[in-house]
C-alpha cells in the first residue's frame, strides 16, 4: 500500500490534480452542509433543509446529457472554467439574509449541481490521462481519503463561520476554493488529446455511453447496486436533522456527526486498492454494502455514541460500492467514450440519491424517524446477495481481473 501511494504522489502532474479535486471538493463540502444548516435557521423546516441536499443532487438526473460536453471539449480547460465560473455563481449567496432568500440560495444550488455534474465527467475523462490503468483504483482511494480528509476541517471550518458571522461568510471562502482549483489546473503539465468530433444528434451521443456500459454485465451490476445503495442513503440524509433533534442537539451538531462519517471514508479510501486487487469489484462492493446498512439501521439508537460511530461506519461502506463501480467504468471504457459513460454511471448512481433525499424529506414529517432507519437498514441490504452470486460464479480469486471491461471475464 505504501508503494502504490508513494508513486501516485511522486507524480507531478498527479499531484497537482488531486491538490485541486480535494481544494474544491473542500468548498463544495462547507457550502453543503452550511447550506441546510442555514435554510433550518431561517425557516425551522426539517423538509426545507433537506430540499438543499436535493437540489444539489437533482441535477445527476440529466447526467447522460450533460456528460457529452465533457466529451466534446478538452477536459482540462472545461474543468478550469467551470471552476471559475463557480466562484463567480456562490458570490450570490452573500445577497441571503432572510427567509425570502431561501429560493435563491436553492437556485445557486441547483445550478452549482448541475455544473458539478460536469465537472464530475470531465474528472473521471481526464483522470485517466494522468494515471496509468493500473493505479487506478489505488488513486481513486487516495483521492477519497484525501477528499474526505477535508471534509473532516470542512464541515467544523463551514460550521464555525456560520456560527460566528452567518451564511455569507461561509459563500465567500467557498468561491476562493474553486478559484485555486481552477489555478492548480493550469500548472498541469500533461498533453491531452484533441477530443473527436462526434457523430449523429445530441440524443443518440448521449446514448452511446449508456449502450456501451449496459452490454458489460459487471458494470451493469456495479452500477446498479451503487444506485440502489445511493437511494437509500438519500433517505438517510434527509433524515440527520430529525435524529440530531432526537438527540437533542443544534442544527450545528450535524458538522460533527458529517466529521465522523468523513473520517470513515478516510479510513477505507487509504486501504481501497489492495483491498480490491484482494476481494475483486463485486465482493469488495458487497462488504461495504452490508456494513452501511447495518450502521444506518443501528442510528436509531439514542446516544451520542452511537450516531457518531454509525455515521463513521456509513462513511466507511457507502464509498466501497461507488468506487468499485467508477474504477471499473474508467478500465473498461476508450477515451472518447469515458465522458458519457462516466456521466451515465454517475447519474445512475447518484440520481437515486436526490430521490432518496425527496422521499425521506416528505416521510420525515409523518414517521417516526427510528421506523424509517430500520426499514432502510434493512432495504439497503437486498443488492448484497446479487453481489455476492456473481462473485462466486466468477470465480473472482481477487484482483482487477473482473471490472467487466472488454475481454474481461464480466463480459
Amino acid at each position: 500500500m505504501t508503494w502504490t501511494l508513494t508513486r501516485v504522489l511522486k507524480d507531478r502532474d498527479a499531484g497537482l490534480y488531486l491538490a485541486a479535486v480535494v481544494v474544491s471538493g473542500f468548498g463544495s463540502s462547507a457550502l453543503g452542509l452550511v447550506a441546510g444548516i442555514w435554510t433550518k435557521d431561517l425557516t425551522g423546516s426539517n423538509a426545507l433543509a433537506a430540499l438543499c441536499l436535493f437540489a444539489l443532487w437533482a441535477p445527476t438526473l440529466a447526467g447522460p446529457l450533460l456528460g457529452t460536453l465533457a466529451d466534446r471539449v478538452r477536459r482540462r480547460p472545461l474543468l478550469i472554467g467551470t471552476n471559475l465560473g463557480l466562484a463567480a455563481l456562490v458570490l450570490a449567496l452573500l445577497a441571503v439574509d432572510s427567509p425570502a432568500g431561501v429560493g435563491l440560495l436553492l437556485a445557486v444550488l441547483l445550478v452549482y449541481g448541475a455544473v458539478g455534474v460536469v465537472q464530475d465527467a470531465a474528472e473521471s475523462a481526464l483522470l485517466t490521462s494522468v494515471v496509468g490503468p493500473t493505479l487506478l483504483g489505488d488513486y481513486n482511494g487516495l483521492r477519497m481519503t484525501a477528499n474526505e480528509g477535508m471534509k473532516l476541517l470542512a464541515p467544523l471550518t463551514g460550521a464555525g463561520l456560520y456560527a460566528a458571522y452567518g451564511g455569507p461568510w461561509v459563500a465567500l471562502p467557498a468561491a476562493v476554493t474553486f478559484a485555486v482549483a481552477a489555478a492548480l489546473l493550469t500548472l498541469l503539465r500533461m498533453r491531452e488529446p484533441v477530443p473527436v468530433p462526434p457523430e449523429g444528434v445530441w440524443r443518440e451521443r448521449a446514448a452511446e455511453g449508456a449502450r456501451h456500459m449496459w452490454a458489460r454485465p459487471m458494470l451493469r451490476l456495479l452500477v446498479l447496486c451503487a444506485g440502489a445503495t445511493m437511494l437509500c442513503a438519500g433517505v438517510n440524509g434527509a433524515l440527520i436533522y430529525a435524529v440530531v433533534d432526537r438527540l437533542g442537539r443544534s442544527p450545528a451538531y450535524t458538522g460533527v456527526l458529517y466529521v465522523a462519517q468523513g473520517a470513515g471514508s478516510v479510513t477505507v479510501g487509504l486501504v481501497t486498492g489492495p483491498l480490491l486487487r484482494r476481494l475483486g469489484e463485486c465482493r469488495f462492493a458487497a462488504y461495504g454494502i452490508a456494513l452501511t446498512a447495518c450502521a444506518v439501521a443501528l442510528r436509531a439508537g439514542p446516544h451520542d455514541a452511537v450516531a457518531l460511530v454509525c455515521s463513521a461506519a456509513v462513511g466507511a461502506g457507502l464509498p466501497c460500492v461507488l468506487i468499485a463501480a467508477l474504477t471499473a467504468v474508467q478500465r473498461g471504457t476508450p477515451g472518447h467514450l469515458l465522458g458519457r459513460t462516466a456521466a451515465t454511471a454517475t447519474t445512475l448512481m447518484y440520481a437515486p440519491n436526490a430521490v432518496g433525499l425527496a422521499v425521506g424529506a416528505a416521510l420525515v414529517a409523518h414517521v417516526d424517524v427510528r421506523v424509517l432507519l430500520v426499514a432502510v437498514g434493512v432495504v439497503c441490504l437486498l443488492p448484497v446477495p446479487w453481489l455476492v452470486a456473481r462473485h462466486r460464479r466468477q470465480g473472482v480469486s481477487g484482483g482487477l481481473g473482473g471490472s467487466g471491461g472488454p475481454g474481461g471475464p464480466g463480459d
